[in-house]
């Protein structure tokens, strides 16, 4: 029997709904990680799960990312993620997504949601008309692939001059999993500054959109990982690196925009023992989470991209961190990111006045 109470023990998370909309066919999950910081953010995920298990696996994980993601940005968020499960290239997408979002708007703000793997901005228009708790909308911060994909190439240079002492990626190989939105703009980045491209994907459109945008080479989806390259970039779904992957890459960077790439934390620690340097995902891919606060916020776009370009020197940071402590970067990052919600948490509390009625 799946205890659900000690998934969210283990991981530390306040808060876990199960939402049901017969009418629709809507099965959902909404997971609050940590609101210390301030109201739970986090994209909707629409997949095709295999099991309630496997989604609620995710939701939680991906959630306790945000709440890191956030603290080690420097924003004013907790973690939350949702996730739908079905067939996320059903037409019929305007009664799911006011499900969810009457749902939503039941956490009285406690979650804001946006877009993610399988939702749109127009998604969230219909999410919209039953919640203000909600991001990412057309004519405002819209699609955050831009911004993540800017963030996600300044953390690959800024792993590069750990590296190799320059920051120059023109003429470095590098393996780009995945040619979804974030991995297009990301591939853009790299091909203007003049890297070389290997690229894959499940869906064969995506790839040759990305193909003919870059001139990458194109590889069978699982050949990927035996190519000889500078940099492997992840940016499909998480845990690639796995007991299988990690005798098969022969790379010197990790540094990708999916989120939860380590299969394991053990990975990780494998990672570091192979001498291979590894961008926390979290921090690397953190550009979308900047622009949906940017909106929130009022910022220009500009102003969110000027915060993504501050990836860099977050990247950086982490992996003083991990030599300093002689630890592997995931885990600097979540150290970097304990420090800070303990550092919130031991606030003393101050006297401001009796409230007016």
């Amino acid at each position: 029997m799946i205890d659900y109470f000690a998934d969210i023990e283990g991981l530390g998370h306040e808060q876990l709904v199960f939402c049901h909309e017969p009418s629709c066919g809507y099965f959902g999950l909404i997971a609050i990680h940590d609101t210390t910081l301030g109201p739970s953010l986090g994209g909707t995920r629409f997949w095709q799960y295999t099991s309630t298990a496997a989604a609620v696996t995710d939701a939680l994980r991906l959630a306790r990312g945000m709440t890191y993601k956030a603290a080690v940005a420097g924003l004013n968020l907790g973690g939350g993620k949702s996730v739908i499960l079905g067939d996320n290239k059903r037409k019929d997408r305007e009664a799911i997504f006011r499900a969810h979002g009457k749902f939503v708007e039941t956490l009285n703000g406690r979650y804001i949601t946006a877009e993610d793997v399988g939702t749109s901005p127009a998604d969230m228009e219909y999410v919209r008309r039953e919640t203000d708790h909600v991001a990412g909308l057309q004519g405002l911060s819209g699609d955050p692939s831009p911004v993540t994909g800017y963030g996600v190439y300044m953390g690959i240079k800024a792993a590069a001059k750990h590296r190799w002492g320059s920051d120059d990626l023109k003429g470095k190989k590098v393996l780009v999993q995945g040619c979804g939105k974030v991995a297009s703009f990301l591939a853009g980045h790299l091909r203007q500054e003049g890297a070389d491209l290997i690229v894959t994907d499940i869906d064969a459109d995506k790839v040759k959109r990305v193909v003919d945008k870059c001139g990458a080479t194109a590889v069978a989806p699982d050949a990927i990982y035996d190519q000889p390259a500078d940099i492997y970039a992840p940016c499909a779904l998480g845990a690639t690196i796995n007991d299988d992957t990690l005798s098969r890459l022969h790379v010197e960077i990790i540094a990708g925009c999916a989120n939860n790439q380590l299969a394991e934390e053990r990975h990780g620690e494998e990672l570091k023992a192979k001498g291979m340097l590894y961008a926390p995902d979290y921090v690397i891919n953190s550009g979308g989470l900047i622009n949906v606060y940017g909106e929130l916020e009022g910022w220009t776009q500009e102003r969110s991209k000027r915060k993504a370009q501050e990836i860099y020197d977050t990247v950086l940071k982490i992996f003083a961190i991990a030599e300093r402590d002689g630890i592997p970067s995931f885990r600097a990052a979540d150290r970097a990111a304990e420090e800070r919600i303990a550092s919130v948490v031991g606030l003393s509390s101050l006297w401001v006045g009796e409230r007016r009625a």
